[in-house]
């Protein structure tokens, strides 16, 4: 008899594949979720159960029935889903954020301003309310997990994007693309780096501990996508799998206004995870390099356009005022126009070590081997 899971959720980006690897992997899986996403990817004969995650009388009545093997908590109050299925599963696995993190959301946390690069699990966590108030309840949250279920294991959750995302990130490209725009805003080169994690690359992630329980008991781990690419490159490969160039517009990030909806958060900073203990220990590896991903995704967004007011494009905070775009670049270029050239005695280099383009010449013309 196959061993039996509950994944509260399992409609959304990630769960559509946890449901399917559940399935291939010979689990009998039922999911508990709403019913306002039925998902053609669920596989034939999963059962449902229609039920509120967000109501505590609801996720009691669910744990009060047959005990569940694996119960995976991905939606829903998470405080109250492990206190209810305390003492009536096997294992408990769940998700919740990264705005746990110290910093992740106020970067003013640290003095200078600014993340740790790259942040460990066992990293400081939001402990004041006052500091942040949704990283706080996400820290709670993971305390209630260990507190219920002290062999837990619990997934922090990046920005997501792929199919199905509530914060489609790329749709600011893609729409500009769609729309025939030729240039766009960043911020500082647009270098600023932030994790993000392909939903199948962080559902391969989630299979992996279910795989390996003894590894992943009692672990708390970070997941994201292998390499984090810069807002540039994610512009750049996004227009790119359209058919189209984009040129990115460089301004100090205080001008930068546009470029507000791909930073998301106050300050060009970085935010990136430590994925050394995913790697060791459940042996991750991206499924689809971002690379390729972000291509893939801005294809699927293309192919699936969002309408204006749809929730997902609201969420962005992207007005598309292409008008005062224009306006703020070209008051840009023409101050860039006013600056003198100024010349330096001596010029300034990149330092001696430096041998890349544009840095100190060869000492010999040939390789000597």
């Amino acid at each position: 008899m196959a061993d039996r899971v509950l994944v509260i959720g399992g409609t959304g980006p990630t769960g559509v594949n946890i449901v399917a690897g559940l399935v291939e992997r010979g689990w009998d899986v039922t999911i508990m979720h709403r019913g306002l996403h039925e998902r053609s990817e669920t596989p034939p004969g999963v059962p449902h159960l229609h039920a509120d995650p967000f109501d505590a009388s609801a996720v009691t009545d669910v744990a009060a029935g047959p005990p569940f093997d694996l119960v995976m908590a991905m939606y829903g109050r998470l405080r109250r889903i492990a206190e209810a299925f305390e003492g009536r599963c096997g294992r408990f696995l769940s998700v919740g954020g990264v705005p746990a993190h110290r910093g992740w959301m106020n970067p003013w946390a640290y003095d200078p301003p600014g993340l740790p690069v790259p942040i460990p699990e066992d990293g400081p966590t939001v402990e004041d309310p006052v500091d942040d108030e949704k990283g706080f309840r996400v820290a709670q949250s993971e305390d209630a997990v260990f507190r219920h279920h002290p062999d837990a294991t619990h997934f922090r959750y990046p920005y997501m994007y792929g199919p199905y995302q509530p914060v489609p990130r790329e749709w600011s490209i893609v729409r500009r693309v769609l729309d025939g725009r030729g240039r766009m805003v960043v911020a500082d080169g647009g270098l600023t780096l932030h994790h993000h994690g392909y939903t199948a690359n962080v559902a391969h992630a989630v299979l992996l501990a279910v795989d390996r329980p003894g590894a992943a008991a009692g672990r708390i781990y970070n997941v994201g996508d292998d390499e984090v690419l810069t807002i540039a490159q994610v512009i750049t490969i996004a227009a790119a799998a359209l058919g189209a160039e984009i040129e990115l517009v460089s301004m100090p990030y205080d001008l930068a206004v546009p470029a507000r909806p791909l930073m998301t958060q106050p300050l060009p900073t970085h935010r990136v995870l430590d994925l050394t203990r995913l790697r060791s220990e459940l042996g991750y590896r991206d499924l689809v390099p971002a690379r390729q991903a972000v291509g893939l995704t801005a294809r699927w967004l293309a192919d699936n356009p969002l309408a204006p007011d749809a929730p997902e494009a609201r969420v962005l905070g992207d007005p598309f005022d292409y008008g005062a775009e224009d306006a703020l670049m070209d008051a840009w270029a023409g101050a860039l126009a006013t600056v003198p050239e100024v010349d330096f005695h001596p010029a300034p280099t990149y330092g001696s070590a430096y041998s890349g383009p544009g840095g100190r010449p060869r000492t010999h013309a040939h390789f000597e081997q």
